[in-house]
């Protein structure tokens, strides 16, 4: 078929067509700024927190919420988020999302009590949960030929994996040398320019609104339930998985979000369409993004303590200490995933990508103190991030690929949502494994300390210690998520898929590429 054939509005795009936006490239800018920004408020704050804490007067007991009051936002509002940018469309939903965000850290980086910095962060969160899911379907929208397709998300990709480490770098750079409301601050400019950019340049295809009514059901329940599984793992972390609060929590979670799915099986217009997370190949992205991202929150924990409390690395130090990792990342999807993406069967990147990832995470259970960075964390590092923006170039597409235009933004929702329950999962569940392993190994080697420089020495093996043996348990993660790809994910090329929508799965014998509109 020609290249130039002409296409009806709304059909699907003509095989290897490249027509579109013309100003979609620039479009793109837009997007990975403003989606660099999301990524990068998720840990530049956890830099500045000690020093907010202490001008701002927050308890030890309270100085979670700074980082809580922002995940319980963020992940309980998601597909809500995702269904607000189907009805109002994409680009409205972004440049609301950015001028929100704008004011929130605005506030934030102004706070002068506790209780206006919590705000500040989950009135973040509400945002954040209406720009992500906007930023990510736009795409999906915008980019139909597979090989630009492959392109735009190779970059997309590897922001999103990359910008978490960034922010270590930023927020180090600007608590030592500026102020920790700089890090807040930071956000403006960012926000600015991208909402500008997109208000001028982003031209979102017609006809892929939802105009239907919203399902209220839905999104309280959904809110809820995520709500109370997001607080659920915050609290297993700081109070035990034993506390009464804690198993409370997941029970309400597991009754709303059951209640959810009866809900969204039964009403007219669903919140989240059954047929969006049914499709085997969706919903085994969302599962093993989930999976792999447990081991990445978890790893960015313990490294970032190994480097600062036990090797004594400045924040600065730590943050580029990150660096190649965010090297591995930009080559794994900008050079491998993207340039293969329409050339080989999604799961042929994505398990190896994991299965490289774990590589990267084993060499990192031989830590010990003392540990050289050139020939322990540094080659753990890069194959990290060459595995995860293998996996995840190829993995942020196929999620939104085949999606009707209605439901991309509950589609791309879900990318999100995966990815903030398994932050919360990765952080509360290897703390807690890192946590009691310590307590045991110091119980049993305090005896054989006889000074207070070996009893020291002792608590920082059993810190090592209880680090390692939660890094084996991402590298068993790691594993499960190529196992789950393996066998769910039985796509051809990402350009190869059955009729948007059909929710019969991409088949794996169609050779002609129809891709999402």
């Amino acid at each position: 078929m020609s290249r130039t054939a002409s296409k009806a509005p709304g059909a699907p795009a003509v095989p290897g067509s490249v027509s579109g936006d013309p100003n979609r490239w620039k479009a793109l800018v837009f997007i990975a700024l403003a989606q660099l920004m999301v990524v990068l408020d998720a840990t530049i704050v956890n830099i500045a927190l000690p020093s907010a804490q202490q001008d701002l007067g927050i308890s030890d007991g309270n100085r979670q919420w700074v980082v809580t009051a922002y995940a319980l936002a963020f992940g309980g509002l998601l597909l809500f988020g995702g269904r607000i940018a189907d009805l109002w469309g994409r680009k409205r939903a972004f440049v609301v999302g950015l001028a929100g965000f704008a004011a929130a850290s605005a506030l934030g980086g102004a706070a002068t009590t506790g209780a206006m910095m919590f705000g500040a962060r989950a009135l973040q969160g509400v945002f954040g949960a209406l720009l992500a899911p906007a930023a990510l379907s736009l795409l999906a929208v915008m980019f139909t030929d597979a090989k630009e397709r492959a392109k735009a998300f190779g970059i997309y990709g590897a922001i999103a994996g990359g910008g978490g480490a960034v922010g270590f770098i930023l927020g180090g750079v600007l608590t030592e040398y500026l102020d920790w409301r700089w890090t807040f601050f930071v956000n403006i400019p960012f926000a600015i320019v991208a909402a500008l950019g997109a208000y001028f340049v982003i031209r979102e295809p017609e006809g892929g609104r939802n105009r239907n009514p919203l399902d209220i059901p839905g999104v309280l329940l959904s809110t809820l339930g995520l709500v109370s599984l997001v607080y659920g793992f915050t609290r297993a972390e700081s109070d035990g998985w034993g506390d009464s609060l804690t198993i409370g929590l997941f029970a309400a979670a597991v009754v709303l979000l059951l209640a959810f799915v009866v809900t969204e099986a039964k009403v007219k217009a669903p919140l989240l369409p059954l047929r969006v997370v049914t499709d085997r190949n969706r919903g085994g992205i969302y599962l093993s993004l989930g999976i792999a991202i447990i081991a990445m929150f978890g790893t960015f924990l313990f490294l970032t303590y190994y480097l600062q409390v036990i090797n004594g690395y400045s924040p600065i130090k730590t943050g580029f200490a990150f660096l190649p990792m965010i090297a591995g990342m930009m080559i794994g999807s900008t050079q491998i995933g993207a340039r293969l993406m329409t050339r080989v069967p999604a799961r042929a990147l994505m398990g190896p990508g994991f299965l490289v990832a774990a590589v990267g995470m084993l060499l990192m259970t031989r830590l010990e103190i003392g540990s050289s960075y050139a020939s322990t964390i540094l080659p753990s590092m890069l194959l990290l991030g060459l595995g995860m923006g293998t996996a995840f170039m190829p993995a942020m597409s196929l999620a939104t690929l085949g999606v009707e235009p209605r439901d991309a933004g509950v589609a791309s929702a879900m990318v999100n949502t995966s990815q903030q329950v398994g932050g919360a999962i990765g952080t509360a569940l290897l703390n807690t494994i890192a946590a009691s392993a310590t307590t045991a190994y110091i119980k049993d080697h305090i005896g054989s300390a006889t000074s207070k420089s070996q009893a020291q020495l002792v608590q920082m093996q059993g810190a090592v210690h209880g680090y390692t043996n939660a890094i084996w348990i991402a590298v068993g993660m790691l594993v499960l998520a190529a196992v789950v790809v393996v066998t769910l994910v039985n796509a051809g090329r990402p350009g190869s898929t059955a009729v948007a929508g059909s929710g019969e799965g991409v088949e794996d014998e169609l050779a002609v590429p129809v891709v999402a509109h």
